[in-house]
């Protein structure tokens, strides 16, 4: 056996090692895209705190505190709670003439949303008692909510005791504005329809992806302790070492806004993985720690999720990029230690194509996935034109494999903070509701 072969074999291997940490993803997209979990109607109307952050958002915060008003649920068990958080514009007057309630938090070295969501929930403490509440649902101020948003949302926390977490469907306001939007509105979709529907029906937990969730007033007892860049993932990662299940409830849809540049999308993707990896540095020894735990409160129920949550942690595209690499420097010793039997430009040439090949494949697949987005939530999707469609199926894999480069900065970047995401989008709630 030759040495390229050899060399060929080891890493063949290696790569599918990695693919095996992962292929329970393959499994739930395809229980994701055949099967949907329903919560039967209930009677029961919760109260519930619904927290809005909002920094600068004087054209946004007033459509999402009108869509709330307009949603059909009793008005009188929503109380609307607004935290302008280091503002300099009208936030704070446009949110109080519309009913809000409002704090204002001014500390430029508090600058995450997480600091906002502590400041807050220590005001209603103070003011009216975190447990005075059944639940909080936890939103960003560019939101726009589905008219059914509550109902559907309290039918699943109700059925699930109403102390789990529930997430739901993220859509975008702006999904056809631009390709760059498009390609946000496919990564968020392909998060419900491929990994948190499947999740939910196999009941595993899945992940809360910034906002548009409700947690149990229990969870906020002694305050919210998650302040990084992205608190989403540290609290996703929390609640599943203590054994906490988040659900996803598939039928409450919820609209953002997107960012429509390559600078806004870079920045905010770099900031994306440096919480991530912040995450990981912090709790994957408590992952794994939990996972090997011979007893559990719940027995074993909450296994799998932990194991799924440390891959999520992982940098799985660190892990493999080395490895791509690696197999080129590795293939590149040939010549040095056979030279009458290899030449540079050859075994090179046989590393490009295979990796044209495997790139090729991931490229298509990546490419079908898209196509599969856009055919099921067809009639979810709304206001994307046939050639945004095609322009945004065809750069949606690059759109994914900027991550890479993007992890790397992350880990190097020193002093990287948040940065301010513009929000400018008016869509209003009869935009998205007829």
């Amino acid at each position: 056996m030759d040495y390229i072969r050899i060399v060929n074999i080891i890493f063949d291997i290696l790569y599918g090692m990695t693919g095996l940490i992962v292929l329970h993803y393959i499994v739930f997209a395809i229980v994701g895209l055949f099967k949907r979990k329903r919560y039967q109607p209930t009677e029961e109307k919760l109260k519930y705190g619904l927290i809005i952050p909002a920094r600068n958002e004087e054209a946004v915060v007033g459509n999402l505190i009108k869509s709330i008003q307009k949603n059909n649920y009793p008005q009188d068990k929503l109380h609307i709670f607004v935290i302008a958080h280091n503002c300099t514009d009208n936030t704070a007057k446009i949110s109080r003439e519309l009913g809000a309630t409002v704090y204002e938090y001014n500390n430029p070295n508090e600058c995450t949303m997480g600091y906002a969501f502590r400041y807050l929930f220590d005001q209603i403490e103070k003011d009216y008692g975190r447990q005075s509440y059944d639940g909080f649902f936890l939103f960003n101020a560019d939101n726009i909510l589905d008219e059914n948003y509550f109902n559907k949302m309290n039918d699943a926390f109700v059925a699930h005791g109403k102390k789990d977490i529930i997430t739901s469907f993220r859509n975008s306001k702006n999904f056809g504005e631009n390709v760059m939007s498009a390609c946000y509105g496919l990564y968020f979709v392909y998060g419900c329809l491929l990994e948190s529907k499947g999740r939910s029906v196999l009941n595993c937990s899945t992940r809360v992806q910034g906002t548009g969730y409700v947690i149990g007033s229990e969870l906020v007892k002694d305050g919210w302790k998650y302040v990084t860049l992205t608190e989403d993932w540290e609290f996703t990662a929390d609640q599943i070492i203590e054994e906490n299940k988040i659900y996803y409830c598939d039928e409450a849809v919820f609209y953002d806004e997107q960012p429509t540049t390559f600078k806004v999308m870079w920045r905010q993707r770099v900031r994306w993985c440096r919480g991530r990896w912040l995450v990981c540095v912090a709790r994957l020894k408590d992952l794994m720690k939990s996972l090997f735990k011979p007893k559990r409160k719940n027995g074993n129920k909450n296994k799998f999720s932990l194991y799924d949550m440390t891959v999520k942690v992982l940098p799985v595209f660190i892990i493999t990029t080395v490895l791509f690499f690696s197999r080129l420097i590795t293939v590149s010793l040939a010549p040095v230690f056979f030279p009458e039997q290899y030449t540079l430009s050859g075994v090179l040439l046989h590393w490009l194509l295979r990796s044209l090949g495997f790139f090729g494949f991931s490229y298509v697949m990546l490419v079908i996935s898209s196509i599969i987005i856009y055919i099921v939530e067809r009639k979810r999707i709304k206001n994307v034109s046939l050639g945004t469609k095609i322009l945004s199926t065809l750069i949606w894999p690059f759109f994914l494999v900027i991550a890479t480069p993007a992890e790397f900065v992350a880990i190097f970047s020193k002093n990287l903070g948040w940065k301010e995401i513009p929000h400018k989008n008016t869509t209003s709630f009869e935009d998205l509701n007829n």
